[in-house]
């Protein structure tokens, strides 16, 4: 393996840790934490791969953001879920965005039925604080989780 890898490795793991852990026990991901993520993301790409690599980095930090920003809009997903998601689309280039979205969303799947699992062991409902449905998952894990599978998929 790369010892660009590991480097980058070393800055990515510790803020989908740390995103993960905040949004499953606070309910919340620091606006500090996205930006820094995706800006470590960011000057990786433009060190490692050169202006060529940023501006593709870059494009799919903002398609990401736009797109979370409309799924918020819409109450699909909160806030810190959709910077947490494109500060992580920092570490990818444009062309491995679908791939980051397919990891992620597998993430969310099995986030899902371990969440619905928990639920009905303990007989709970599987209440919204809010009115909004999909706030009931720390998405911040899904995030985090398929964000590290693609980084050890690519590789």
């Amino acid at each position: 393996m790369a010892v660009t890898f590991w480097a980058g490795l070393a800055l990515l793991l510790p803020a989908c840790l740390h995103a993960a852990w905040s949004d499953l026990f606070r309910r919340l991901i620091p606006n500090l934490l996205c930006l820094a993520t995706g800006l470590a993301g960011l000057a990786c790409a433009g060190v490692l791969g050169g202006i060529d690599a940023l501006t593709s980095h870059a494009a799919h930090v903002l398609i990401a953001l736009a797109g979370g920003m409309l799924l918020f809009r819409l109450g699909m997903v909160g806030g810190g879920d959709a910077k947490f998601y494109a500060g992580c689309a920092g570490w990818f280039a444009l062309p491995q965005g679908p791939g980051l979205l397919v990891y992620v969303g597998l993430a969310g799947f099995v986030l899902f039925l371990g969440w619905f699992t928990i639920r009905r062991i303990q007989r709970r409902p599987i209440r919204a604080a809010s009115d909004r449905p999909f706030e009931r998952l720390p998405y911040g894990l899904a995030i985090a989780g398929g964000t590290l599978l693609l980084a050890f998929d690519l590789i």
